[in-house]
């Protein structure tokens, strides 16, 4: 384009000589050379003109110190505070964001995406967020991130009342029952306990049992009867629900529930085991290996979006998505939620993005704002150029017509 005016210009110029040297050349052709020549030297003003000013708004023409010239060089950081007061009057005041946000229906946006995620065209948003999310995960310094999510994970732990809550868990699972097969399989296991110990039981009733029943040999008749009556103690509780000894460990046990949530010496206890174990090299290490876990689980999914929505976390998300669609109050929820968010952020940290915007353009150098600004303009300014030749040829027709009496 910049090359099509110049040509032009050009080729009115050269009408103008080759004009005037037929008009010399044969004077019967001058009343009709002239208006040709009054074409051509207004259009080649009007191209002139035009060029002047398409070019003093980016650099000085021909390098000439003209005043008035290499405007956008000259305005650059009045340029950038402008364009930053553009963006915080028009986009970033709190009323503003409040304002644009309340006709949006995020949550019906977001609930239509998961829901389908690959319909209507999203599959490119999805993918394009899979692979930003994957090139951020990869970005991030692994250790100096997986230091600060293992210590948080590490500290959360500590904070954590874990006595009332174990209370809580325990006093729960036995209003509804839940504790019986833990018993069951406690006193399965002790009749197992027995079998296997029986040669341990036997020595240590002949161990304590007086000379004369070892040498009468009724300490085996007697270790013989601890074992069954053993058996038989471990057979009645797991066929009797109601056995005494049974209702002596519910007893127990929701005496050790109450405990735990009332009593601060048993709490303590249980915070000092608590930061025992954090404390432990096992488990950091698998606190370690658990970061590790995540961070590939993470990566692997966003590399793969089909497989991870092909799973049980994608129809998780599909019934989500549905769940949004349906409910109108919770959706409501989400939007009321999404422009508080919006205006909150707006209200925190709008000016802090307008002066990003003006001390970027600011520290940009000259050179290359001019070139981003006329290639944003691109073939637009050219035109100009073109018109200016052709309409001022147009005018100096027009004018010459006048002056010959049309």
């Amino acid at each position: 384009m910049k090359r099509m005016a110049t040509a032009l210009l050009i080729a009115m110029a050269s009408l103008v000589v080759g004009v005037r040297w037929l008009a010399q050349a044969y004077p019967a052709l001058s009343p009709t050379l002239g208006y040709v020549k009054a074409f051509a030297e207004a259009a080649m003003v009007g191209g002139l003109a035009d060029w002047f000013a398409v070019t003093a708004l980016f650099r000085r023409p021909l390098g000439l110190p003209i005043p008035h010239t290499a405007i956008i060089p000259q305005n650059k950081d009045r340029i950038g505070d402008a364009l930053a007061a553009f963006l915080r009057d028009n986009f970033l005041t709190p009323a503003v964001v409040a304002r644009r946000m309340y006709g949006l229906d995020m949550a019906g946006a977001a609930g239509r995406f998961l829901a389908n995620p690959t319909g209507g065209g999203n599959g490119r948003l999805r993918d394009g967020a899979s692979r930003l999310l994957a090139d951020i995960l990869e970005a991030l310094d692994d250790h100096r991130l997986g230091t600060m999510a293992k210590a948080a994970l590490g500290d959360r732990l500590r904070r954590l009342e874990g006595a009332p809550l174990l209370g809580q868990l325990l006093a729960a699972a036995m209003r509804e029952g839940r504790h019986v097969p833990l018993l069951d399989g406690l006193i399965n296991r002790a009749s197992l306990v027995i079998a296997a110990n029986e040669d341990v039981i036997r020595d240590m009733v002949h161990d304590r049992a007086g000379r004369l029943l070892r040498w009468t040999g009724l300490d085996e008749n007697v270790a013989n009867a601890v074992i069954s009556g053993l058996n038989k103690l471990a057979a009645d509780m797991a066929d009797d629900p109601g056995h005494p000894l049974r209702q002596k460990a519910d007893d127990l046990l929701a005496e050790l529930a109450h405990d735990l949530q009332h009593d601060a010496a048993l709490q303590a206890r249980i915070n000092d085991l608590k930061a025992e174990i954090i404390a432990n090299p096992a488990m950091q290490s698998w606190i370690d290996g658990l970061w590790q876990q995540g961070r590939a689980a993470l990566l692997k999914a966003a590399r793969d979006p089909d497989r991870a929505m092909a799973g049980r976390m994608g129809e998780t998300l599909r019934q989500l998505g549905e769940t949004v669609q349906s409910d109108a109050r919770l959706r409501d929820t989400i939007n009321r939620f999404a422009r508080r968010a919006a205006v909150g952020a707006a209200a925190s940290y709008g000016d802090g993005i307008v002066r990003l915007v003006s001390d970027t353009i600011r520290s940009w150098d000259v050179q290359k704002v001019t070139d981003r600004i006329e290639a944003a303009v691109g073939r637009d300014l050219q035109y100009i150029r073109l018109n200016g030749t052709l309409v001022g040829g147009l005018v100096g027709l027009a004018l010459h017509a006048v002056d010959m009496g049309f």
